[in-house]
């Protein structure tokens, strides 16, 4: 981390603090007098030259220091009419984080901006809350484990300037717990195979989530033979760090709502296998995992929150390397549901896992399924790293999740899902092959997917290969893995009716 963040709500800039850097939101085209007045809320003199930067049509926001008063950095922001969304704020307060890097800065007030203003974006006015304290702790995360120089951490006391305190304050506890989470999944996500195992991701999982009262239990390779989860076993045949499954129970104190499976992809790295992957393509598979860390990362949050669903939470965890070992494209793999898989590509493993993971959470009798996988290269071809792709025939599932999504800024995109597209993956040797032809690769996964969730059980898969991996589509997903799924979750957890 960057900081020793600590959060307050006040009504007012402090009068004891030397050094304080502020971030004001504005509204665009204000009359000089109207920004005048706006501007010195901060306890700054009216400067012209920052109100005709102010004015200048491509700018949305900028910074500036000071080398006398009280006030040392200022960050404006410019919110410019049907220019802004809910991600704006969280956005640039990640910005203003990173910006303050080595920075020796005491405090920052950021000044909530009228919520009449912005309501049209917010759920309620702690949701609006809620993203600024996301932003800030976004923005100030940073995977240094391994670095042999460790710079000095100091505190950094973070002001929201509101009158409404109380809601406020609400909001910084909330957000304390979902952002837990979300670091706790990022530094997984980031940690580099050779220490992140399916042994060290199992042991890791447990020390945290028995924490917050989750149950984990840990099927070993032999208890995976037991189960006949050959799928599993075959994926991590030619690894010496064996596979496992991490299994999570979160169940509340309180009447449940209903009984949720997530399901996460676990692979902790990925060679590809016999059907090797070029270096390049190599270097980000430790990322492999982040669907099981997604769902390790909710559960954690949702027990902190002490939401009122039991969550069972599924992560097969392997190793997909090469040796002699090695399964090899060619071969017929028979799951624990019995139906029978034709490798045509062992560098397709993320499937393969998934199949008996699934079959194992169908017989958990769960109200709904939700997958997570970093499943294909071919969502982030259809939808950039924008959106997640998301498949499912249930429409109350889709439309909630896509509303979750709108509101946390974890975007998912509903793709076609029709039986047509199974007949791509129709093998001669075996019930279903796991490779389609070239076009609609991520449709034909989700299909072969679906092939092992119980059809009476409501199911989506999200194939979060673009969203997970680190992007510039902010200023939060840049360098470093994301997260991805943990707020979205949390979100749809708590809106779902």
């Amino acid at each position: 981390m960057l900081f020793n963040l600590k959060f307050d709500a006040v009504k007012e800039i402090s009068k004891t603090v030397k050094e304080i850097g502020v971030v004001l939101f504005i509204q665009d085209e204000l009359s000089k007098a109207g920004f005048k007045k706006e501007f010195e809320k901060t306890g700054l003199k009216f400067n012209e030259r920052i109100y005709k930067k102010y004015w200048d049509k491509e700018s949305t926001s900028f910074s500036y220091s000071f080398t006398d008063g009280k006030i040392i950095f200022l960050h404006l922001v410019k919110l410019k009419k049907n220019k802004i969304t809910n991600d704006t704020f969280r956005n640039e307060i990640a910005g203003v984080i990173k910006s303050l890097q080595g920075n020796n800065l005491q405090s920052l007030s950021i000044f909530s901006p009228e919520i009449s203003s912005i309501k049209n974006l917010f759920p309620s006015e702690e949701y609006f809350y809620q993203t600024l304290f996301e932003g800030a702790y976004l923005g100030n995360y940073e995977f240094d484990v391994y670095k042999s120089k460790k710079k000095k951490i100091h505190q950094l006391q973070v002001n929201l300037i509101t009158n409404n305190t109380v809601t406020a304050r609400t909001a910084i506890k909330k957000s304390q717990k979902i952002m837990n989470a979300v670091k706790f999944t990022r530094d997984l996500v980031n940690e580099p195979p050779i220490t992140l195992t399916p042994a060290e991701l199992a042991k890791r999982t447990k020390i945290e989530l028995t924490k917050v009262g989750v149950k984990v239990n840990v099927f070993n390779k032999k208890q995976l033979k037991e189960k006949k989860m050959n799928a599993i076993l075959a994926v991590g045949s030619a690894s010496p760090n064996d596979p496992c499954l991490i299994a999570l129970n979160y169940k509340p104190k309180v009447k449940t709502k209903r009984k949720i499976v997530l399901v996460g992809k676990g692979v902790t790295y990925d060679t590809g296998g016999l059907s090797i992957k070029p270096t390049q393509g190599m270097l980000e598979m430790k990322a492999d995992m982040a669907g099981g860390a997604a769902v390790i990362g909710i559960i954690k949050a949702a027990a902190e929150l002490q939401l009122p669903y039991e969550l069972i939470g599924i992560v097969p965890a392997v190793e997909n390397t090469i040796d002699g070992n090695a399964y090899k494209p060619g071969d017929v793999i028979k799951t624990a549901s019995g139906k029978s898989i034709e490798v045509k590509d062992t560098d397709a493993e993320g499937r393969i896992i998934l199949a008996d993971a699934l079959e194992y959470a169908s017989k958990q009798k769960p109200d709904e399924i939700i997958d997570f996988a970093t499943l294909t290269g071919a969502v982030a071809v259809a939808l950039g790293l924008y959106a997640a792709g998301l498949f499912t025939k249930n429409d109350k599932i889709a439309d909630s999740l896509f509303s979750a999504g709108m509101r946390t800024y974890e975007r998912v995109w509903r793709l076609p899902f029709w039986d047509d597209y199974n007949k791509l993956i129709d093998s001669d040797i075996a019930d279903v092959s796991n490779l389609g032809p070239r076009w609609g690769g991520a449709i034909t996964a989700g299909k072969f997917l679906e092939k092992f969730v119980d059809e009476k059980i409501p199911w989506a898969h999200l194939d979060i290969a673009g969203t997970a991996i680190e992007n510039d589509m902010n200023n939060y997903t840049k360098k470093w893995h994301t997260g991805f799924g943990v707020r979205l979750i949390i979100d749809y957890l708590e809106n779902v009716s």
